[in-house]
């Protein structure tokens, strides 16, 4: 053995036996002093006697200071000399051993004490020196000890799991720097300066590894930390790539060594980190692209996640984000085949009719963005040549979508279908729909819109804002100043400008004196008139002609809502169909017992449309989606809404009322009977008769599914109006049963009316009669709800069934404080 070697390990030796058993002060700084000499000064780094310290005696030796750390020991030194030789053994000495050291120090004492706090303490010095990047830096230099793979894998679960170690021993006495949300952060800088000193080494031609550092930031990520540390880390490495193409080559490394565990959570959380950061950048997938380079080519894994798993799988993810992935795709020419395949695997799932059944809303919505994104990339040859392909799957899409009883799965096809129309047939006619213009729309159609090529972009240094149009100084003059005129011009006489409009919006269309008087008039109208304008009155006026002649309208009520649900429009007449309906419910509700009849009967009949169903099924105030009672309905007409200077007025007395306690608003509830009662079974048991028995133009159990929904609703609007009625058990037992029979319906818009009519039930029928007559139908519908709330795709459902089990357990927390003494 080398004598120099021989010599380190006696000194070593000979100082563990000083500081265990010495309390002199001077002997023990003496050796202390002459230990610090193997950790640096003015000595050789290269020194044998150092590399024999630090890679075998060193750890030995902090253990050794760890044992005498307690306050007696080092009030030896009241100047704190000794207190501060102690700590830089731990500040100054490799960083790695330094790290476990404390680490194993500090789960290794039991309880608060002195010691513990003093080792927290010290670990929080050492974080905020940097000595994690130094740990780091020392990982990735080329290792040759045979121990180095245990020594890397103890590393990294101490480095990732050090605020759980912490919280853990310290529990109420941990210190800020080790809570998670500040020590990742924390650790993303330290990563950083790590693969600063990476690229010095490469850039000084030595070998090096980032291997660990991949590790570190792929264990981060899949234990649910990658906003915190991405946070820190997208932004630098988006500023060093463009600088550097050294610096795209680290981090396409350092992307690429991260192990096939953690594959999804790192790409995934660099794809949401990248539009988080830089919101208005329009070539945010540039960025993407200088982050990950071509990795979605050589890794498997990668390219699952990619083109799978962020577009089929998960579809929480946002709108730029989802601009952003797709981007990166197209941005090189070796990964574009890619976004190809993708387009039409998207277009295959969103034609699936299985998938239009059961997907969330949300996941459609999701994948239809999708499609457009990838259309808005790929350029006319493109998708020339995979035209008939695209066709099948937006005919095949189309059609299942139109089917849908969702209003929201039908205009999502719609909005792709005509899209997908224009791109592959730019030259002919364009496929055109009539949809809702909402938000929603409008922000599906900018997603099909290409990007301009001269968008901004990071290589003119950051997100820069859009330059502003210059204008001319006429241009930038106030509106309402008159532009000058010339000379000698007559335009300034000629000119009205000077002239206040005449306010005519209270004007009114003088109408012809054609309008009926007479209920019968506006029958004979409506049937036989071929005159138009007088068609159109009668029309206009008939719902108020209802509600003022009741007995008139009763002794043709029959033949009059006969008329009215074959009425088609024989002229543009505005707000037809709101028109036609309105004075459908005001017949009905004027003799609802003989209309009922007569609209429950044809209900079921042959030769009506899908929409003459509907409008059976449909008695509520246009646009609103629900039933209305008899009694509100009649109450309508007369229920004015009031002129605006009441409402001015009554919020001014309300702004200037001084209350101390306003309390809870109570409501005065009328006591008079449910006038629901007497005609209610002639509204509810007819609808439910044959809705099992197809007829060969409608069937309820087959593709007239959106009937069904509606079906649904209704019944469940008519139980809740049945409330108090006696009526109200053997409705609330018949609309179970229909239920239970269509419990497991694949349509959404089905299941809600179904979950709607069971919350009715418990609703209306009091709570006695539910558990003393229908305690069997309970008890399955529980073990339904239960499943409903936990397991469909849809969350209206969901969420419905979860009020329904708050229905049923309020119902029985009732049953019991009625019944207990």
């Amino acid at each position: 053995m080398d004598p120099a070697l021989s010599a380190v390990r006696l000194t070593v030796q000979e100082a563990i036996h000083t500081l265990s058993s010495s309390e002199d002060v001077g002997h023990i700084l003496s050796t202390l002093g002459t230990l610090k000499r193997y950790l640096g000064g003015t000595e050789d780094p290269a020194l044998p006697e150092k590399e024999e310290f630090t890679t075998i005696h060193f750890s030995a030796v902090l253990r050794c200071l760890v044992s005498k750390l307690s306050p007696g020991w080092l009030e030896l030194s009241p100047d704190g000399q000794l207190e501060r030789l102690w700590e830089s053994f731990f500040l100054d000495g490799p960083p790695d051993q330094a790290f476990l050291v404390l680490m194993e120090a500090i789960e290794s004492t039991a309880g608060p004490s002195f010691r513990l706090m003093k080792m927290a303490r010290l670990l929080e010095t050492f974080l905020n020196k940097g000595r994690l990047a130094a740990l780091m830096e020392e990982q990735c230099r080329p290792q040759t000890k045979p121990s180095f793979l245990l020594v890397q894998e103890t590393l990294l679960s101490k480095v990732v799991g050090l605020p759980d170690h912490l919280g853990n021993r310290l529990q109420q006495d941990n210190l800020t720097p080790f809570f998670p949300q500040n020590y990742f952060p924390l650790l993303g800088q330290e990563v950083l300066q790590a693969l600063k000193a990476v690229v010095s080494f490469l850039q000084g031609g030595l070998d090096c590894s980032v291997s660990f550092v991949s590790r570190v930031l792929g264990k981060v990520c899949i234990q649910g930390r990658k906003k915190e540390i991405l946070g820190v880390l997208v932004p630098q490495l988006t500023r060093l790539t463009q600088e550097s193409c050294l610096w795209q080559r680290v981090c396409w490394r350092l992307v690429e060594q991260v192990p096939d565990r953690a594959v999804e959570a790192v790409l995934t959380g660099l794809v949401e980190a990248t539009p988080s950061h830089f919101p208005h950048l329009p070539h945010r997938p540039e960025v993407l692209s200088r982050l990950l380079g071509s990795l979605v080519v050589k890794n498997k894994k990668a390219q699952f996640v990619i083109t799978r798993k962020l577009l089929f799988l998960q579809y929480q993810h946002t709108t730029p984000m989802l601009q952003s992935l797709l981007g990166y795709l197209a941005i090189d020419s070796q990964r574009r085949p890619l976004l190809i395949q993708v387009l039409k695997e998207l277009l295959e799932t969103w034609g699936n009719s299985s998938a239009v059944r059961h997907a969330p809303l949300e996941q459609q919505h999701y994948i239809s963005k999708a499609i457009l994104v990838c259309l808005a990339h790929l350029g006319a040859s493109e998708l020339q040549d995979i035209r008939d392909e695209l066709l099948a799957s937006m005919m095949a899409g189309v059609k299942c979508r139109l089917d849908s009883s969702l209003p929201p799965v039908r205009r999502l096809g719609m909005i792709v279908a005509e899209v997908i129309s224009s791109r592959i047939h730019p030259e002919g006619p364009q496929l055109k729909f009539q949809y809702e213009d909402d938000e929603m729309s409008r922000e599906m159609l900018a997603l099909a819109t290409p990007q301009p090529a001269g968008a901004c972009s990071l290589e003119t240094g950051g997100p820069s804002l859009a330059p502003v149009a210059m204008e001319t100084p006429e241009k930038t003059v106030a509106s309402d100043v008159p532009p000058a005129q010339p000379q000698g011009s007559d335009s300034e006489l000629d000119s009205d400008d000077e002239f206040i409009p005449y306010d005519m919006s209270g004007d009114k269309e003088l109408k012809s004196s054609k309008e009926p008087l007479y209920i019968r008039d506006c029958v004979e109208a409506l049937t036989t008139s071929e005159d138009v304008e007088r068609w159109e009155g009668a029309l206009t006026v008939l719902e108020g002609l209802v509600y003022r002649s009741p007995e008139a309208t009763r002794e043709v009520s029959v033949e009059l809502a006969k008329v009215l649900l074959h009425l088609e429009e024989k002229t543009c007449v505005a707000d037809f169909e709101q028109l036609r309906q309105r004075a459908l419910v005001a017949v009905t509700v004027t003799d609802p017992e003989q209309v009922a009849k007569y609209l429950t009967s044809q209900f079921y009949g042959l030769n009506y449309s899908l929409r003459q169903r509907m409008d059976i099924l449909d008695h509520g105030p246009p646009g609103s989606g629900t039933l209305c009672s008899p009694a509100l309905a009649i109450s309508q007409p007369g229920n004015a809404v009031a002129p605006n200077w009441q409402v001015i007025v009554e919020e001014r007395i309300k702004s200037k009322t001084r209350r101390f306690s306003k309390g809870c608003p109570r409501r005065e509830l009328s006591g008079g009977p449910n006038e629901f009662n007497s005609v209610a079974g002639y509204f509810f048991f007819p609808l439910l008769q044959h809705f099992d028995r197809p007829l060969v133009t409608f069937d309820l159990l087959g593709d007239d599914q959106l009937v069904l929904g509606r079906l649904a609703h209704t019944l469940a609007s008519l139980m809740y109006l049945a409330v108090n009625t006696t009526v109200a058990v053997p409705m609330g037992k018949a609309l179970l049963e229909f239920v239970w029979a269509l419990r497991f319906h694949v349509d959404t818009y089905v299941r809600r009316g179904l979950l709607s009519a069971v919350s009715s039930v418990l609703l209306s029928v009091p709570t006695e009669r539910l558990l003393g007559d229908l305690p069997d139908e309970l008890l399955e519908a529980r073990s339904w709800l239960a499943d409903v709330a936990e397991k469909d795709v849809d969350e209206d459902c969901r969420e419905l069934a979860v009020r329904a089990l708050l229905l049923l357990e309020r119902l029985r927390d009732k049953l019991l404080s009625i019944s207990s003494p």
